[in-house]
């Protein structure tokens, strides 16, 4: 199943083509029709909290089982992601209400929690878990009702509705611990247009969910496995104490609303923001500051360069000439083959193998294929095309490395296929070893681990040979002056040319571009929390690609100004200087934005960050890179070299 997840894109892009978007659904999502009292099935996903980032199995906790466990057929995405699709003993009926019923009741015995489970129910409340459930693929939502007016004397005060993924797990007052143990089910469902002889039929459109905590005494139930709930605010919440055994009830009810809301836009609620024009002012403002600045930068890059070549194209006084100082006097240099050359071109290449990968699945994603509820979607599809792009990536490092006058093609290759590759799976393995030891869902099953190194080995290293060999094999890039034999000497530096102020100089405007989208991408990340403006990240994708390749520009042209030619590996890292600010921000989003106190969390979040970072340099660092090579081509080409 997993493997066929990279085709769909293409088999939805071709079909969205020849076909009118009315009748248009992705497969696996189109909507379901219930008639009336047909079952509706809710499922479990598993447990998460941003304070532990660390996601559990729904039944890791003393939740009323079935009589069968069935879990679900996970693809690729959802393992790494965490999810565990697990059934469970809710009974829902289509349009059915159910005023109270009892969960895994026994001649209405109530649960009783032994010290050990007692113990584990109270550590996963204290570290505010949450639970997530779904309903014919819609995730259970608590409503949240906030004032928006907040003058206390206007009786008309406006409720601004905003909704939060999952339910809490409970809650702590006044030092003791509370669990949520009945849940009331809130479902909306649209009636479908039907001929007048046939039966009606439903769609569900949403699912929210009323979490509360209801004490053992004030719930009666009866053989019939109904209860009653007590009436008013007169009840007590369930209290677990965690020294001692602890007796419970688990209720739930079920209430059903007709909504006008067609099944086309029922996820428009969840992904409803209440930022929605913070964002795109910062998106707007973002693309204005960027283009003016680059137009800035491209007019003065333009007019210089153009009074530079008609100073060196100038044959009349030969004495100026030899007095000149400047980008022309190490045209014998500057395409002198750098240290590492190897090393430069695989990292290079696995910069291209990103830059395809995020293209694709940025602009197949804005196309509303790899939505929310094409659950793990996403992720799939980013790992397979990741590997598939391994020849584009083998092909333009074959041809780099040989322009660089390398000779060792084969062990180039296993070079462009391991180097960056090797670094991520490393790094994964070991924050897995610390996930396995938590016992969490989140770590990655060792069968999926060895259909991963499958994937790297049989698919993503021979696709990287094959196109660093055609590579290798294409003509070099044709450098347009010679390269002396006797290297030139590099004057002493201003201090301004540091490497590290380059850096930090370079990556302020690509940052800066894409600042705001960063912070809903980490909120998405480690605060579990829908990522959906694809649009958004397209454009700021674009403004990344112009504001790296004007910078790369203009660091190169100041060095070849201040004659130092060694630009190669210099260029690459300051063009990824975007990176080191992208590492700042994480620090400072994690002391700032998360709650996170344990070691193993912290391990987690800074490891995965350190993944991010990485793949950021690479890709911006890439970008840069072949925009500064053009450039000096371009430049070297339009002067007269004697």
């Amino acid at each position: 199943m997993a493997a066929a997840m990279v085709w769909l894109p293409w088999s939805l892009l071709l079909v969205s083509l020849t076909c009118q978007t009315s009748s248009f659904y992705v497969p696996g999502v189109a909507p379901i029709n219930f008639h009336q009292n047909d079952p509706v099935e809710i499922k479990a996903v598993k447990l998460t909290s941003s304070r532990t980032q660390l996601p559990y199995e729904y039944y890791s906790l003393p939740f009323c089982q079935p009589s069968k466990i069935t879990y679900k057929a996970e693809n690729l995405g959802e393992v790494l992601r965490g999810d565990r699709i697990v059934n469970t003993p809710f009974q829902v009926l289509m349009n059915s209400e159910k005023k109270c019923e009892v969960l895994c009741s026994q001649s209405s015995q109530p649960v009783t929690l032994n010290v050990e489970q007692s113990k584990l129910v109270a550590e996963r409340i204290t570290e505010d878990y949450y639970v997530h459930l779904i309903a014919d693929n819609l995730p259970v939502a608590t409503r949240l009702e906030l004032y928006s007016n907040r003058d206390s004397d206007d009786k008309k005060k406006e409720k601004d509705v905003q909704f939060e993924h999952g339910y809490r797990l409970g809650f702590i007052d006044v030092n003791k611990i509370y669990l949520h143990n009945h849940l009331s089910f809130i479902l909306y469902y649209h009636r479908e247009d039907m001929e007048e002889d046939q039966e009606h039929t439903y769609r569900v459109v949403r699912f929210e969910v009323i979490p509360q905590s209801i004490r053992l005494e004030d719930l009666k139930a009866d053989e019939k496995s109904s209860c009653t709930l007590p009436e008013g605010t007169n009840s007590s919440p369930q209290e677990i104490d965690p020294t001692k055994e602890n007796q419970l009830y688990f209720t739930y009810s079920v209430h059903w609303e007709e909504s006008d809301i067609k099944w086309a836009s029922r996820w428009d609620t969840y992904l409803t923001m209440s930022d929605v024009q913070i964002h795109w002012f910062s998106i707007i403002n973002s693309v204005v500051v960027v283009f003016f600045l680059s137009g800035i930068l491209s007019m003065i890059i333009i007019r210089t360069l153009r009074k530079d070549i008609a100073n060196y194209n100038k044959e009349d006084d030969i004495e100026d000439t030899m007095e000149e100082s400047g980008w022309k006097l190490v045209h014998g240099d500057v395409f002198r083959p750098p240290q590492y050359p190897m090393i430069l071109s695989s990292l290079l290449g696995s910069g291209i193998q990103l830059f395809c990968m995020i293209l694709i699945v940025i602009f197949v994603a804005m196309l509303g294929m790899l939505s929310p509820s094409s659950r793990g979607a996403l992720m799939t599809t980013a790992c397979f095309l990741f590997m598939f792009m391994g020849v584009f990536g083998g092909f333009s490092a074959g041809r780099l490395y040989r322009t660089l006058k390398g000779h060792r093609w084969k062990k180039g290759a296993f070079c462009t296929a391991t180097l960056y590759p090797g670094v991520v799976f490393g790094i994964c393995f070991v924050l897995n070893c610390f996930i396995w030891g938590k016992h969490s869902s989140g770590a990655v099953p060792f069968p999926t681990m060895v259909a991963l190194l499958c994937m790297w080995f049989g698919i993503s290293l021979p696709l990287v040979y094959l196109g660093y060999y055609f590579g290798f094999r294409k003509q070099p890039y044709d450098n347009p002056v010679r390269t002396n034999q006797i290297p030139r000497q590099i004057p002493e530096q201003r201090w301004y040319m540091n490497r590290f102020v380059g850096i930090l100089m370079a990556g302020i405007l690509p940052f800066g571009a894409m600042f705001i989208e960063l912070f809903f991408i980490f909120s998405a990340i480690w605060e579990n929390q829908f990522y959906y403006l694809f649009g958004f990240l397209f454009l700021v994708f674009i403004i990344l690609v112009v504001s790296c390749s004007q910078i790369s520009i203009v660091m190169v042209y100041f060095q070849l100004c201040a004659e130092d030619y060694r630009w190669w590996w210099r260029n690459f890292l300051v063009s990824g200087g975007s990176a080191f600010y992208v590492l700042v921000y994480a620090i400072f989003y994690f002391v700032n934005k998360l709650d996170i106190v344990e070691f193993i969390p912290s391990l987690l979040y800074f490891g995965y960050t350190a993944l991010m970072v990485l793949s950021f340099w690479l890709l911006t660092g890439t970008i840069g890179f072949y925009a500064a090579y053009m450039f000096v081509r371009k430049i070297y080409a339009a002067v007269k070299i004697d």
